[in-house]
């Protein structure tokens, strides 16, 4: 199988600006060609999360090819983070962003076991940072 894993994740925004300024101020995302969106030379913005991209889709008019129904608020990610869990709880709280579970126990793709944490971002996606450092 020639299959190395995800290349981006494309996630409909009722909001493109409200979003990617979430996932920059709340999470670090580095926002990728912000300048030619805004020139309108570029459909979509792309956010830039460790190894992970995720194209942000406007849900008023959706990208062509997309998903047959593209909907803000209907993605669950979840984000590995290379901290303990304690910083990332801390992180959310000083930037007002409302936990909806955790710390909570989870098992990783790697099959590692460590501790998760839950919110939603502007639009409702489930959002889940998994650590496996104690």
């Amino acid at each position: 199988m020639a299959i190395r894993g995800f290349d981006h994740l494309a996630l409909t925004a009722a909001d493109i600006e409200r979003t990617f300024t979430f996932y920059r101020d709340v999470l670090g995302a580095q926002v990728l060609y912000e300048a030619e969106w805004r020139a309108g030379k570029m459909p979509v913005v792309i956010l830039q999360l460790g190894g992970n991209r995720i194209n942000v889709h406007p849900a008023a008019q959706p990208v062509a090819p997309h998903a047959a129904r593209p909907t803000p608020g209907s993605v669950d990610l979840c984000f590995r983070w290379d901290a303990p869990l304690d910083a990332a709880v801390a992180l959310l709280r000083a930037k007002g962003v409302a936990i909806e579970e955790g710390p909570v126990p989870r098992p990783a793709a790697d099959a590692a076991w460590g501790s998760s944490v839950y919110f939603r971002d502007p639009d409702g996606n489930l959002i889940e940072l998994l650590s496996t450092v104690a």
